[in-house]
């Protein structure tokens, strides 16, 4: 029974997959600080990123001071990735194959609750956050915008630090099963489904 269980929490999230919205839609005219920060909470696989890196730094960190550095990183370089694609109008082939796989990538951390060593993690965490950035830099307009998106990535990350660090004790209970759903939803965006 509770295999069963365990599988039907893991797949009926996917019946859920046709309602999702695109996140990148290509739409060149988000304007404004209100439009910036509702932007990274419109697509599935910004809003699932976004809380997974909190999430991964809390259970694998384990305590706030040094589960902070990897979503810290992660907006630096987010803003980054936006800043050089708004200012050259390029997106390269990369973008949406690097949204696809820093899915897959957070799913297994945060499945496996990978505590990797501090370089690597924040690394990895930079390449994933360059490459939402540059996705989002092509549809963004001004400074406004982008610092509500940048606002709204911020909050995203606290709240899966917070939700991480207050069910760590937990975390062997459902930790896998979340993880599962993250690499599902990378999967389907890996394979043009999404």
């Amino acid at each position: 029974m509770v295999k069963q269980l365990r599988l039907f929490t893991v797949t009926a999230p996917l019946a859920l997959v046709p309602a999702l919205a695109y996140a990148h839609s290509g739409d060149h005219g988000i304007a404004g600080f209100a439009a910036g920060f509702a932007h990274p909470l419109s697509g599935p696989d910004h809003l699932a990123a976004m809380l997974a890196v909190g999430l991964w730094s809390a259970l694998a960190q384990g305590e706030l001071k040094r589960a902070v550095w990897a979503p810290l990183v992660f907006a630096l370089a987010l803003l980054l990735g936006a800043c050089a694609t708004m200012l050259s109008g390029w997106q390269g082939p990369w973008v949406e194959p690097g949204i696809a796989v820093s899915l897959l990538c957070l799913g297994l951390l945060v499945a496996w609750r990978v505590d990797l060593p501090r370089g690597a993690g924040l690394g990895l965490t930079l390449a994933f956050a360059l490459a939402h950035g540059a996705a989002h830099g092509n549809e963004l307009h001004g400074a406004a915008a982008l610092a509500g998106m940048v606002l709204a990535t911020a909050l995203l990350h606290s709240a899966g630090l917070a939700f991480g660090l207050l069910m760590r004790p937990t975390a062997m209970r459902w930790s896998e099963g979340l993880g599962a759903a993250l690499m599902t939803l990378g999967a389907l965006r890996l394979a043009g489904v999404l």
